[in-house]
């Protein structure tokens, strides 16, 4: 192990930062591809059973006889239905939510250079919401940056992972710019679900 070591030491820098820089690709390209793979059929899936909950919570406290029994249903179904609500928040979460995974960019130690939210794409229970990021910092922190933001209560894709070095090593580090997008997703209420049914259908009807 010290031969290799002390044969990559001698090696000219450019070599260094291609080796570093071959060896990252190849770390983030099977983490994103294993860790961070678009879930969409899960957000789908999470979607209608989410609506499934809220219908059998509104019919089981409509009935009226054999209430204590009635009651203990309707309190585990609710019980349910805040915990599939918890992994996709509301629209006034959104904020805090992206603030939050901006801040663990900055707890592990990345620069950050671009946070832009996209707009959000509506499908039939969900929205996705995207938002752009690039960082800069050395490999290692931008792992530590997708392990945090893995193991959030909210779900939250990380996709399209690019990364590219400085033209010139600072030191012994070799600081990295890093991009891709984050893609987390909220629940769509009634009121939206039916704005947007209509537009579908006007724009549906518009069509030649």
């Amino acid at each position: 192990m010290n031969e290799l070591l002390d044969r990559f030491i001698e090696l000219p820098a450019r070599q260094r930062i291609l080796l570093l820089v071959g060896a990252v690709v190849l770390v983030f390209a099977a983490y994103a591809n294993f860790l961070y793979w678009p879930r969409s059929a899960e957000i789908e899936r999470k979607g209608r059973h989410h609506e499934d909950l809220r219908q059998d919570r509104n019919r089981k406290a409509a009935l009226v006889s054999n209430l204590d029994r009635t009651r203990e249903e309707v309190a585990k179904l609710n019980g349910d239905l805040r915990s599939a609500i918890a992994q996709l928040p509301d629209t006034k979460e959104i904020p805090d939510l992206l603030s939050n995974i901006s801040s663990l960019g900055r707890e592990s130690g990345l620069e950050i250079i671009q946070f832009r939210q996209r707009p959000e794409q509506y499908e039939d229970f969900y929205a996705a919401v995207p938002v752009d990021i690039l960082v800069r910092g050395a490999y290692n922190q931008v792992a530590a940056f997708f392990d945090k933001v893995s193991r959030m209560a909210r779900i939250v894709n990380v996709t399209n992972v690019a990364i590219k070095s400085p033209p010139k090593a600072e030191g012994d580090t070799v600081p990295l710019d890093t991009s891709c997008a984050a893609v987390t997703f909220r629940f769509l209420d009634a009121a939206e679900r039916e704005r947007i049914a209509k537009q579908k259908e006007k724009e549906k009807g518009g069509k030649p």
